[in-house]
C-alpha cells in the first residue's frame, strides 16, 4: 500500500505515440517474391487454352463422374484411364467441378501449387542458412524458366514437384530435431508423389534418406529404424490406390492406360519407369534434347530449360562440401548440401541417360535443388570472409558467363542475345567495384541480377507464349504479337462442322463419339459430351476389342466415330470394321461416321 501511495503521480499530459517497428526487410522481400511469383504464373492464363488437353480432358471427366476422378478415366463413363496416376487430376478435377469447366480452373491450381514450392523452399533453406539465403533460394527457383512453364500448366510436374520440396521440408525438420514424425510425414509426401507420377517421384529418395543417415541427431541404430518406418509410410500412401485398383474387378472400371495387362503397376514399373530408362518405351517424347544420352542434355540442348545455374550449382555444392569438412556429423549444413547434392545428382544422371520417352519439360525436378545448392554454397563462401568471398566473386562471373553462352545457344535473335551479354557484363563489373569499394550489398545485388536476368528474361517469354499440346518447353525471347494470342479451344483440328453435329448428337449416347488416341480428349472439350478414347494415349492399348466395340455400337452407346489413324491393332481392327459398315456423313475436312443405323437395342 506504501509503495502505491509513494508512486509518482501518473502524467496527464498526452500519451506518447507508439512508434512502429518496421518489419525485417528478409521478411518483405519474402512477400515481394510470392506476390512477383504469383503474378508471374497467374498473368493471362487463359491464353494456353487447355493446355494439355489430354489431362483437361480427364479433369473435365472427373468433374462430371466420381468414379472418373478416382480412377483417372478420361472420359465421364470410364473407357480407359490416363497414362499416369490420378494425383494432379484429383486437384484439377476438383477445381472444376467447383468453379466449372475452364482455363482458370484448370491451370490456377498449378500456378498456386508453384508459389508455395517457392515458399517452402525459402522456408527450408531459412532453417540452414538464415532468411537471405532462404529467399535467394526462392528467387532461383520461382525464375527457372521450366518452372514457371509447368506452374502455368496442367500436367502433373507441378504437384510432383510441390510434393518433392515438402518432402525434403520434412527431412530437413528431422535432420534439426530427430523426430520420427518429421520422416513419416516426408514418406507419405513422396507416397502422394509416386501417385502422381510413378517412379520419377523416387529420384529425390536417395537424397533425402542419405542427408538424414548422415546427420540425424540419434544414434545410427535408431536413424536405420526411423527410415525404415519412412518407407512402410511411403509404401502406405503409395500403395492404397494401387491396391484398390487391383481389388476392383476389372469390368467394374477403366482399363488402365499405358499398359498391356491393365495393371496399375505395370503402369508405374513399365511405361512409367523402367520403359523410360531402358528405351522399352519409345513413342512420343521429345522437346528441345536432341544431342546423346549425356549430361549435356542438360546444359546443351536442354539448357534453356533448368540448365541456367547447373555448373553454378555444382561449384556451390563442392566449395561447401569443402567448408564444411570438419563440422560435426549432426551439422545441418552439411546435412542440407549431402540432402540437395544427393537429389541434384540422381535425378541428373537418369535425365542424362534415360533412353525411353523423355521430354526436355523433365529438367522441372532439377530446379529445387539447382536453387538451392546456389543459395546454401553462396551464403557459405560470403561467411568465410575474404578468401570465401573471393571465390564467390570468381563464381558470380562464371555463373552469369555460362547464363550468357546459354542465351546466345538458344536465342534466335544473336544481336539481342549479345545486347544480353553486355548487360551482365556491367552488372558483373559494376559488382565487383562496389565490392573493392566496401559496399558488399550493391555486390550482392548485382550479383543476384547477373544470375537471374537471363532466367527471368526466358520466364517472362515463357508466360507470354501459348503453351499447348504434350510437348511443351521453354520459349525463347522475345515473343512475336502472335504468340500473345489466346490458343485455341477448339476440337483439335476436327471441321466446325463435325462439331456441329458432335454438339448435338450426344443425347441418348454414353459416348456422342469414339476415336484413336488421344485426340478424343479436346473433342470431348469442345462439344461437352463424352468421347471414347481407343487405345488410350497412344492408341496401342487393348482396352477394348472389337467385339466389345460392336456391342456398344449395336446398345446404343456410340453415335459417331471419328476418323484417325494409327493406333495398335484392336484400334486399326475397329477402324477397318467403321469404315466397311458405318455411314460417313459430310463433315468438311474430318471424316465422321454415323453408328447409329447400327444400333439393334
Amino acid at each position: 500500500m506504501t509503495t502505491l501511495l509513494d508512486a509518482p503521480a501518473p502524467a496527464t499530459g498526452p500519451a506518447p505515440a507508439r512508434t512502429r517497428r518496421r518489419p525485417p526487410a528478409h521478411r518483405l522481400a519474402l512477400v515481394a517474391l510470392l506476390a512477383g511469383t504469383a503474378a508471374l504464373y497467374t498473368v493471362a492464363l487463359p491464353r494456353s487454352g487447355w493446355g494439355n488437353a489430354f489431362y483437361a480432358g480427364a479433369a473435365q471427366a472427373g468433374s462430371q463422374s466420381w468414379s472418373a476422378w478416382f480412377f483417372g478415366a478420361s472420359d465421364a463413363p470410364g473407357s480407359v484411364t490416363v497414362d499416369k496416376p490420378p494425383a494432379a487430376l484429383w486437384v484439377m478435377g476438383l477445381s472444376v467441378r467447383l468453379f466449372g469447366l475452364s482455363s482458370w480452373s484448370l491451370l490456377v491450381p498449378q500456378a498456386l501449387m508453384g508459389v508455395l514450392a517457392v515458399a517452402v523452399l525459402a522456408a527450408t533453406v531459412r532453417r540452414v542458412l538464415g532468411p537471405w539465403a532462404g529467399v535467394l533460394a526462392g528467387l532461383l527457383l520461382a525464375v527457372t524458366p521450366v518452372v514457371t512453364l509447368m506452374f502455368r500448366y496442367d500436367n502433373p510436374d507441378a504437384l510432383l514437384t510441390l510434393l518433392c520440396v515438402l518432402a525434403a521440408w520434412a527431412v530437413g525438420r528431422a535432420v534439426a530435431d530427430g523426430r520420427t514424425r518429421w520422416l513419416l510425414l516426408a514418406g507419405a509426401f513422396l507416397g502422394v508423389a509416386f501417385l502422381t507420377k510413378s517412379l520419377q517421384a523416387f529420384l529425390v529418395l536417395p537424397g533425402l534418406a542419405a542427408a538424414y543417415l548422415l546427420a540425424g541427431p540419434p544414434r545410427l541404430g535408431r536413424r536405420v529404424l526411423q527410415l525404415l518406418g519412412a518407407g512402410a509410410a511411403l509404401v502406405v500412401a503409395a500403395g492404397w490406390w494401387v491396391l484398390a485398383v487391383r481389388l476392383v474387378p476389372a469390368a467394374d472400371r477403366p482399363w488402365v492406360g499405358g499398359t498391356k495387362d491393365d495393371d496399375p503397376l505395370s503402369l508405374a514399373l513399365g511405361y512409367n519407369g523402367l520403359g523410360r530408362l531402358d528405351g522399352d518405351e519409345m513413342s512420343g517424347g521429345g522437346g528441345l534434347h536432341r544431342t546423346a544420352t549425356s549430361v549435356w542434355r542438360l546444359v546443351g540442348s536442354g539448357g534453356d530449360e533448368a540448365g541456367w545455374l547447373l555448373p553454378l550449382a555444382v561449384l556451390a555444392l563442392v566449395a561447401g562440401l569443402v567448408v564444411t569438412a570438419r563440422a560435426a556429423r549432426t551439422d545441418r549444413v552439411r546435412g542440407a548440401l549431402v540432402m540437395w547434392g544427393g537429389w541434384l545428382a540422381v535425378t541428373a544422371g537418369v535425365l542424362s541417360t534415360m533412353k525411353g520417352i523423355e521430354h526436355s519439360y523433365y529438367a522441372v525436378q532439377l530446379a529445387p535443388a539447382i536453387a538451392a545448392l546456389v543459395a546454401l554454397g553462396g551464403t557459405l563462401l560470403w561467411r568465410r570472409g575474404r578468401a570465401g568471398r573471393a571465390v564467390l566473386a570468381v563464381g558470380v562471373v562464371l555463373g552469369a558467363g555460362w547464363t550468357a553462352v546459354d542465351a546466345q545457344y538458344h536465342w534466335h535473335h544473336p544481336g539481342a542475345a549479345a545486347v544480353l551479354a553486355g548487360v551482365l557484363g556491367a552488372v558483373v563489373l559494376g559488382g565487383l567495384v562496389a565490392w573493392r569499394a566496401g559496399r558488399p550489398r550493391v555486390f550482392l545485388g548485382a550479383a543476384a541480377l547477373a544470375l537471374t536476368l537471363a532466367p527471368l528474361t526466358w520466364s517472362v517469354s515463357t508466360a507470354a507464349a501459348v503453351n499447348q499440346s504434350s510437348n511443351v518447353y521453354a520459349t525463347p525471347p522475345p515473343v512475336t504479337a502472335a504468340g500473345w494470342r489466346v490458343g485455341p479451344h477448339d476440337g483439335a483440328g476436327v471441321d466446325p462442322r463435325a462439331l456441329q453435329l458432335l454438339e448435338s448428337g450426344g443425347d441418348g449416347y454414353t459416348w456422342v463419339a469414339a476415336t484413336t488416341g488421344h485426340h478424343g480428349a479436346s473433342i470431348q472439350l469442345a462439344v461437352g459430351s463424352p468421347v471414347m478414347d481407343i487405345g488410350g494415349f497412344s492408341g496401342q492399348d487393348p482396352d477394348i476389342t472389337l467385339d466389345q466395340f460392336t456391342a456398344d455400337v449395336a446398345a446404343h452407346r456410340i453415335h459417331y466415330y471419328v476418323g484417325g489413324t494409327g493406333g495398335g491393332p484392336d484400334a486399326a481392327r475397329i477402324l477397318a470394321w467403321v469404315q466397311g459398315h458405318g455411314r460417313q456423313v459430310p463433315a468438311g475436312t474430318t471424316k465422321l461416321y454415323d453408328l447409329s443405323g447400327l444400333a439393334t437395342g
